[in-house]
């Protein structure tokens, strides 16, 4: 059953309602109270909607009214956008940076609503809430929190080893640190993480029952926690877990305690906590003090099993065991086992051909292995497998302890806005590596992110909804790169989210036949598709469509999904076109006054950009790397809402900056600009800047001084940039006392770099956290002001192999934990901890790394 995020998108429609009361709109009296009027509507039916969200899996007749109700929903969200569209178009026209003929087009364009037309959309939108009214009071919904209920787990600690297969290098690792001494005041906790379905139970059973660990610990204690965690029946399963005959039912927390301290003193004992999901902190910290209360654990030894590493983190100072998938051949062995009795495989080596492929789509998750493998078991007919074989796993019939059920219970544990940041990550291919700025713009296109209490700009926000997914497992970081983390997500996990997003998005491919009218986000497979179905032209409601890459020519599929989106999909918020073979784009895409998110990155054969993209007003992503532009036009610079521009130019200079023309613009890349002499004149017009990136602008000779300005400006990365020098010193008396935020530097591959900015560091002397220095081979020294950095964590210098000591006064940087010397063979020698004439600078550092390879 797909969801239908009702609360999500009524919250959301909810904020830009009252947000509207801000905005610089003269409203018509009949519109602000149909406005009222639909808010009030509104927030009835919100308070109700997480008790229908709930129930809708048992009554079908409330599922459809959810999704009559999320039609209604996103028609009014799209008609409150008109009003933020229609504020853009007035700022535009009334803005002095902005050139007088793009201010000209924008005057004249037809004002986008009339109060009159407002008025009507609206109570339209009423009507159609009243003719729900009646069906919608009758299910007599209640109010309630955000508390979803999930089904308790049970699970005990009997294992038939010989059932399980390929487990016994990780069980060793864990016996091992179950023999090693605790430490000193420490609660030795082992915490083994990983996806639902791994095996993080089975590994915890076959630990309990090793013979060695029976013999070190004669008292084993099995708990399975599950997510109905409070102190008291912790308290209580742990004791019945000890003594079944006691009675402590009726007991206080208090008094449960002491009858557990009781039950352990002097003794030695094994506890395994199954299955622990409560990340709420307080009740974390609450089962951490318990365990602190249960007495001396110099020989006793804790297992915990979660899908979460925060949960791991406060229940444990060392690392987590994080356990992987099984491999290949091993996963062969386990669906053999379940598949077909005892041997039975050799006789069907035609079954074991479909099987193998199979087993691949398992992705080394032995429950999805032992589920499939039981769904096929005593089923000889080639087709059922072929059958298995080409569907998706989670739409195979499964029990309650199938593969899909478990895994969903990782999705059903977040968060309502977390679900759908989620669920939406399902639009990428399986097995592709995601850029983390990426996926929180296309983010922020759809208006998945929260408005923030804490007012946190929106790339804060989406930040923190990544740390949650990766903290839960749902997503893995593959590396750091630069200004951004890339991460994937298991092929399983994928179809948890393809599974819940089935009505809202479509993945379109050459055999695609029907797609829901109301689908709002498409993209497109590039495996034999060669035109666009022709089903996809009765779609009006698409938010988001990403296209088809295709390499051959003459590229038609192109041209046809440019004009297919353009006219039909009037309140698209998000187009990806990267690596497309267009020509050039449509005069009439400036009509998108919606779009938030437009990506053309590889777009090489694009050569100027249309005279309407003025009308591109909410445009918050740009994104043009590798699109050979001579210059950009003055309608870019009118996107006055513009937060993320990426570019590629190939002029010798650039355009000045406007007054407050970007004065939103949070992240500015400039790459493969090989022509580029200096950046923009007007650099401190971008108040709001916090990341620079300059990539292979193999002309740029320096920093504009204007950069002291940029008091935002937290990153600034500089890679493949030959001729350029950074030596910018102190020149007026206003220098000597800035305070700029820079906290992150990093330069790669600078041949000509022989100073560092001193202007741009000391003015953010206790911002600055990280420096990192790779194959700068003309760099000799490092300055003595370097000492004057008191923020800084963590120095890293590679390949830099004219270095030749590190400056006096080092030990000066008490916060500097870091410091990593990599092929650097003067300045590595000088370093070391054995008789180095630079050691004692150092010493200090708690984590010196100096690698010669």
């Amino acid at each position: 059953m797909a969801e239908s995020f009702l609360f999500n998108i009524a919250e959301r429609v909810l904020e830009k309602i009252a947000h509207l009361a801000v905005e610089e709109l003269r409203l018509a009296f009949n519109v602000k109270s149909d406005l009222k009027k639909l808010e009030e509507t509104m927030s009835g039916i919100k308070d109700v909607l997480l008790d229908a969200e709930r129930q809708q899996h048992q009554n079908k007749k409330l599922s459809r009214c959810l999704w009559k109700l999320r039609d209604i929903f996103y028609d009014a969200e799209d008609v409150l956008d008109e009003f933020h569209c229609e504020a853009l178009r007035k700022q535009v026209v009334n803005h002095p940076g902005i050139s007088i003929r793009v201010r000209f087009l924008a005057l004249c364009s037809f004002p986008l609503l009339s109060s009159l037309k407002v008025g009507h959309k609206i109570r339209e939108i009423h009507q159609r809430l009243d003719e729900l009214d009646t069906e919608w009071k009758s299910f007599n919904l209640g109010q309630g929190g955000d508390n979803r209920h999930v089904i308790l787990r049970e699970t005990h600690s009997s294992v038939y080893s010989s059932d399980v297969i390929g487990r016994d290098v990780d069980k060793e690792k864990i016996v091992n640190r179950l023999m090693e001494p605790s430490k000193a005041g420490d609660i030795p906790v082992i915490p083994i993480v990983g996806i639902g379905g791994l095996g993080k139970t089975t590994l915890a059973r076959l630990v309990c029952n090793d013979d060695r660990v029976t013999r070190l610990f004669p008292l084993k204690i099995w708990v399975c926690v599950s997510e109905e965690f409070t102190l008291a029946r912790l308290l209580k399963l742990i004791i019945h877990s000890i003594n079944k005959r006691e009675k402590c039912d009726d007991l206080p927390v208090e008094a449960l305690q002491t009858c557990l301290r009781s039950l352990l003193t002097d003794k030695k004992f094994l506890l395994v906590l199954d299955d622990v999901w409560n990340e709420d902190r307080g009740r974390r910290i609450e089962l951490r003090d318990l365990l602190k209360s249960m007495g001396d654990f110099a020989q006793s030894k804790i297992i915990v099993t979660t899908r979460s590493l925060k949960v791991a983190s406060i229940m444990s100072s060392v690392h987590p065991y994080e356990l992987n998938g099984l491999p290949h051949e091993e996963c062969l062995t386990l669906f053999a086992k379940w598949a077909f009795s005892d041997g039975d495989e050799r006789r069907h080596p035609n079954l074991m051909r479909i099987g193998e492929e199979i087993v691949k789509k398992c992705k080394g998750v032995p429950l999805a292995v032992r589920t499939v493998g039981s769904l096929l078991c005593s089923e000889t007919e080639e087709s059922e497998w072929i059958s298995v074989r080409d569907d998706e796993i989670w739409r195979l019939q499964q029990g309650e302890d199938g593969i899909f059920p478990v895994l969903k219970l990782s999705y059903n544990h977040l968060p309502s806005h977390l679900q759908r940041c989620f669920a939406f990550l399902s639009l990428y291919p399986k097995d592709e590596i995601y850029d983390s700025d990426d996926v929180i713009q296309f983010w922020m296109a759809n208006g998945l992110l929260e408005y923030s209490k804490q007012k946190q700009e929106w790339e804060d926000v989406g930040r923190r909804y990544l740390n949650e997914l990766l903290s839960r497992c749902l997503i893995e970081k593959v590396e750091d790169f630069f200004f951004a983390c890339r991460f994937k997500m298991h092929d399983l996990i994928h179809d948890v989210g393809l599974e819940v997003l089935q009505k809202e998005c479509k993945t379109v491919n050459y055999q695609t036949e029907s797609v829901d009218k109301k689908t709002r986000h498409l993209s497109f497979c590039e495996d034999g598709l060669l035109e666009l179905p022709q089903i996809l032209k009765k779609l009006k409601n698409v938010r988001t469509a990403i296209a088809p890459k295709v390499s051959r020519e003459p590229n038609t599929i192109g041209d046809s999904f440019i004009n297919l989106c353009v006219s039909n999909f009037k309140h698209l918020r998000a187009l990806n076109l990267s690596g497309s073979l267009l020509k050039a784009l449509p005069n009439s895409i400036g009509t998108l006054k919606h779009l938030r998110y437009l990506n053309l990155k590889g777009c090489r054969l694009i050569r100027e950009l249309p005279s309407s993209f003025y009308g591109l007003r909410s445009l918050l992503t740009l994104k043009m790397t590798a699109v050979p532009l001579m210059q950009l036009p003055d309608s870019v610079q009118s996107l006055i809402e513009l937060r993320h521009l990426e570019i590629t130019i190939e002029a010798k200079r650039l355009k000045e900056i406007r007054p407050r023309c970007w004065s939103s613009l949070q992240y500015l890349k400039l790459a493969n600009c090989e022509k580029l002499k200096c950046l923009f004149e007007g650099m401190q017009c971008l108040t709001s800047l916090r990341t620079l990136y300059l990539l292979y602008c193999h002309k740029l000779v320096s920093l504009p001084r204007s950069l002291k300005f940029l008091t935002k400006l937290e990153e600034l990365y500089i890679v493949h940039c030959r001729k350029i020098n950074l030596q910018t010193e102190p020149e007026e008396e206003e220098d000597k006392d800035l305070h700029l935020s820079l906290k992150t530097f990093r330069v790669w591959g600078l041949a000509a770099l022989t100073y560092l900015p001193r202007l741009l560091f000391e003015g953010s002397s206790t911002t600055l956290q990280h420096i990192e220095i790779e194959f700068c081979y003309k760099l000799e020294v490092l300055p003595a002001w370097l000492q004057n950095l008191t923020s800084l964590h963590k120095l890293e210098i590679r390949r830099c192999r004219s270095l030749l000591s590190l400056p006096e006064g080092m030990d000066r940087l008490t916060e500097l934990r870091q410091l990593k010397i990599e092929r650097c063979p003067i300045l590595s020698e000088r370093c070391r901890r054995d008789g180095g004439a630079d050691w004692h600078k150092i010493a200090h550092v708690q984590e010196v790394d100096i690698i010669d390879d």
